[in-house]
Protein backbone atom coordinates (compact mmCIF):
# COMPACT_ATOMS: atom_id res chain seq x y z
CA UNK A 1 0.00 0.00 0.00
CA UNK A 2 1.56 3.16 -1.04
CA UNK A 3 1.93 6.06 1.71
CA UNK A 4 -0.65 8.35 0.50
CA UNK A 5 -3.34 5.72 0.47
CA UNK A 6 -2.12 4.49 3.90
CA UNK A 7 -2.70 8.25 5.10
CA UNK A 8 -6.10 8.38 3.75
CA UNK A 9 -7.00 6.02 6.63
CA UNK A 10 -6.53 8.54 9.39
CA UNK A 11 -8.34 11.36 7.72
CA UNK A 12 -11.44 12.71 9.94
CA UNK A 13 -14.41 10.61 8.90
CA UNK A 14 -17.65 12.81 8.33
CA UNK A 15 -20.10 10.62 8.27
CA UNK A 16 -23.31 13.00 8.23
CA UNK A 17 -22.05 15.18 4.74
CA UNK A 18 -22.53 18.80 5.36
CA UNK A 19 -23.29 18.47 9.09
CA UNK A 20 -20.57 20.96 10.33
CA UNK A 21 -21.69 23.22 7.49
CA UNK A 22 -25.37 23.49 9.22
CA UNK A 23 -24.19 23.97 12.26
CA UNK A 24 -22.19 27.58 11.59
CA UNK A 25 -25.44 28.25 9.67
CA UNK A 26 -27.67 27.81 13.55
CA UNK A 27 -24.74 29.09 15.64
CA UNK A 28 -26.96 31.63 17.77
CA UNK A 29 -25.37 35.22 17.02
CA UNK A 30 -25.20 37.26 20.02
CA UNK A 31 -26.52 41.15 20.37
CA UNK A 32 -25.62 43.39 22.86
CA UNK A 33 -27.29 44.37 25.56
CA UNK A 34 -28.39 48.21 24.17
CA UNK A 35 -28.09 51.34 26.39
CA UNK A 36 -31.26 52.66 27.45
CA UNK A 37 -31.43 56.77 27.10
CA UNK A 38 -32.43 57.74 30.72
CA UNK A 39 -35.69 59.16 29.32
CA UNK A 40 -36.17 55.68 28.49
CA UNK A 41 -35.48 54.39 31.95
CA UNK A 42 -37.83 56.87 33.85
CA UNK A 43 -40.50 55.63 31.12
CA UNK A 44 -40.05 52.39 32.07
CA UNK A 45 -39.71 53.01 35.65
CA UNK A 46 -42.73 54.61 35.69
CA UNK A 47 -44.64 52.07 34.17
CA UNK A 48 -43.37 49.30 37.04
CA UNK A 49 -44.41 51.93 39.41
CA UNK A 50 -48.10 52.16 37.85
CA UNK A 51 -48.09 48.03 37.27
CA UNK A 52 -51.21 45.67 39.05
CA UNK A 53 -51.21 42.22 40.02
CA UNK A 54 -52.99 40.56 37.58
CA UNK A 55 -53.06 43.13 34.23
CA UNK A 56 -51.93 41.43 30.70
CA UNK A 57 -48.75 43.04 29.48
CA UNK A 58 -46.55 42.70 26.61
CA UNK A 59 -42.35 42.98 27.40
CA UNK A 60 -39.19 43.04 25.84
CA UNK A 61 -36.71 42.17 27.37
CA UNK A 62 -32.78 41.13 26.89
CA UNK A 63 -31.99 37.39 27.76
CA UNK A 64 -28.83 35.34 26.94
CA UNK A 65 -27.59 37.56 24.01
CA UNK A 66 -30.98 38.15 22.31
CA UNK A 67 -34.16 40.22 22.89
CA UNK A 68 -37.68 38.41 23.80
CA UNK A 69 -40.60 39.47 23.21
CA UNK A 70 -43.34 37.98 26.26
CA UNK A 71 -46.92 38.36 26.48
CA UNK A 72 -49.01 37.73 30.04
CA UNK A 73 -50.22 38.37 33.18
CA UNK A 74 -47.91 40.44 35.74
CA UNK A 75 -47.69 38.29 38.50
CA UNK A 76 -45.99 40.73 40.35
CA UNK A 77 -43.13 43.64 40.76
CA UNK A 78 -40.88 43.19 43.55
CA UNK A 79 -38.95 46.26 43.96
CA UNK A 80 -36.44 45.14 46.61
CA UNK A 81 -34.80 42.42 44.58
CA UNK A 82 -36.14 44.35 41.37
CA UNK A 83 -37.38 41.38 39.71
CA UNK A 84 -41.07 41.76 37.13
CA UNK A 85 -42.34 38.79 37.29
CA UNK A 86 -44.81 37.85 33.81
CA UNK A 87 -46.19 34.48 34.60
CA UNK A 88 -43.47 32.06 35.76
CA UNK A 89 -40.99 33.99 34.03
CA UNK A 90 -38.94 36.58 36.36
CA UNK A 91 -37.28 39.49 34.62
CA UNK A 92 -34.67 41.60 36.06
CA UNK A 93 -35.49 45.23 35.77
CA UNK A 94 -32.00 46.10 34.44
CA UNK A 95 -32.88 43.43 31.47
CA UNK A 96 -36.49 45.21 30.54
CA UNK A 97 -36.39 47.32 27.30
CA UNK A 98 -40.36 47.52 27.26
CA UNK A 99 -42.86 47.20 28.98
CA UNK A 100 -47.03 47.65 27.11
CA UNK A 101 -50.10 47.53 29.06
CA UNK A 102 -53.15 45.95 26.98
CA UNK A 103 -53.96 48.29 24.47
CA UNK A 104 -50.74 50.60 24.71
CA UNK A 105 -48.35 51.08 21.71
CA UNK A 106 -46.34 48.29 20.28
CA UNK A 107 -42.37 48.79 21.23
CA UNK A 108 -39.95 50.21 18.62
CA UNK A 109 -37.01 48.09 17.28
CA UNK A 110 -34.27 46.76 19.96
Amino acid sequence: MSRQDRAKQFLPFGALKGYPEALRREEKRTRPRAELPEDRQEELDRELRQLQAGEQITVVYYCRGEYRKMTGTAAKTDRESRILQVEETGIPFADLYFIQREGGDEPEEC
